[in-house]
């Protein structure tokens, strides 16, 4: 049976945590568990959470992510935390249009811009 080590990066920024999913499909549970098992303790050891995941290398993305996202953001509120997302393929930015999920994350076209919006 193959390991699967979610593949994240992950850099402390002066104003924010950024996490930089490196996949180009994140679409097996297992993969989406790995990721979550790599994220939420960054959440669960900060005392202040500012988190920013950024999606510049995802092109496809199964809707189990979405939830993720759901129960990262619920994990970062919590601890009265803020969280972005960026750098979104168009199309998956189209999912999050129809979802309406576009309503409940900032969600900013570059880093810099997620970045600058804690400052």
């Amino acid at each position: 049976m193959d390991k699967i080590s979610p593949k994240i990066v992950v850099e402390y920024k002066v104003f924010a945590t950024v996490v930089t999913l490196t996949q180009e499909k994140i679409l097996e549970d297992m993969e989406i568990t790995a990721i979550e098992h790599s994220i939420m303790p960054l959440i669960n050891d900060a005392d202040t959470v500012k988190m920013i995941i950024n999606f510049s290398n995802v092109k496809f993305l199964s809707s189990a992510v979405l939830g993720l996202l759901i129960r990262i953001s619920k994990k970062i509120y919590e601890k009265q935390g803020q969280l972005r997302l960026c750098c979104i393929d168009p199309k998956i930015l189209n999912v999050f249009k129809i979802t309406r999920l576009d309503r409940v994350f900032e969600i900013y076209d570059t880093q810099d811009q997620a970045i600058a919006s804690f400052s």
